[in-house]
């Protein structure tokens, strides 16, 4: 008897000729349900089942995107990436795919849907950090961040006041609601996170954007959650770039972790397409070395602003042309 696989599909991103989804096939995923309490230990039991996964290694695939088919492998954890042109012109908007997984006998072990963001010709794009840039983490302490991550649901975790009017507003930059600024959710934190996040953001009220997490963790590595790979995100980064090479990339992120040095080098790499970063200060013995990093991001053209507060990055915004307000 052939055991039937979990096809989970992330959100992609791109345009005609350069269109790219990401996902994992796993062979055991524990069964969860968001039971959205203020009980620890619910909150504990789901947090841990969103760990308790057994991925599918060099699992055959096959993306189904307007009839065109494209075959591949997983990677060893599971993950696989779709990248392709598409037949024909895509229209700007949310465009429905279907991946497959199967058995070397071609028997279809599971399967999912899934969608692709093609973002409307706008001027800007932004490109933002989730923990201590937009939600309440604490990142830099261990103790403290995974304290917010078994406390809290994704629904009660607490977002920096006036960060979901701010980007809200962003979105509108220089473009009208119905041709919105896309944006790009980029974070250390891992893809057994992906429906935690998306709730969070979505319950807050924060533009809907593609999420371009980290590597797949298993439980036993639960305590180092959003801890590695930021070489990771700037690989990441540097791909969402190539994709979009004219569009203008606004950044935020905090200085809780590498944010500031992965962004200045982002900067230099793509000078004509980095508008303006925003660097939310949350550590303040790293404001001297911030503030350089900064400096020298100025010194090339760029417009820098390192804030505390929302509404400091919004006037800062205001400022420099990013936001009207009539």
């Amino acid at each position: 008897m052939i055991k039937s696989c979990n096809v989970k599909v992330y959100h992609g991103y791109g345009h005609t000729h350069n269109l790219v989804i990401y996902g994992h096939v796993f062979s055991f995923k524990a069964q969860t349900k968001q039971i959205y309490s203020n009980n620890l230990f619910v909150n504990i039991a789901h947090l841990l089942k969103l760990f308790m996964v057994k991925p599918a290694p060099f699992t055959k695939v096959q993306l189904n995107f307007n009839g065109q088919i494209i075959t591949q492998k997983t990677a060893y954890d599971g993950f696989f990436k779709f990248e392709w042109e598409a037949l024909e012109d895509v229209a700007a908007g949310w465009h429905g795919v279907k991946v497959k997984a199967f058995a070397k006998d071609g028997t279809v072990l599971g399967e999912s849907l899934g969608k692709v963001y093609v973002p409307h010709i706008t001027q800007y794009g932004i490109i933002s950090d989730v923990d201590d840039t937009v939600m309440v983490s604490h990142s830099a302490t261990i103790g403290r961040r995974l304290r917010e991550l078994f406390i809290k649901n994704p629904r009660t975790r607490k977002t920096f006041p006036g960060i979901a009017e701010l980007y809200r507003l962003l979105a509108l930059s220089h473009t009208t609601a119905d041709q919105p600024n896309p944006f790009f959710y980029v974070s250390s934190t891992e893809w057994n996170l992906y429906d935690y996040l998306v709730e969070t953001f979505r319950f807050n009220r924060l533009p809907e954007g593609a999420f371009l997490l980290n590597q797949l963790k298993r439980w036993t590595s639960l305590i180092k959650t959003g801890k590695t790979g930021h070489e990771g995100k700037l690989i990441r980064l540097r791909r969402i770039m190539d994709v979009f090479p004219n569009q203008k990339f606004v950044f935020f992120g905090d200085n809780s972790q590498k944010d500031p040095a992965i962004y200045a080098t982002i900067a230099e790499k793509f000078p004509q397409n980095v508008a303006a970063v925003f660097i939310r200060n949350v550590r303040k013995e790293k404001v001297i070395e911030t503030t350089k990093i900064l400096a020298k991001m100025e010194a090339a053209g760029v417009s820098t602003c390192l804030f505390k507060d929302s509404k400091d990055a919004f006037s800062y915004a205001q400022k420099i042309g990013l936001i009207e307000i009539s």
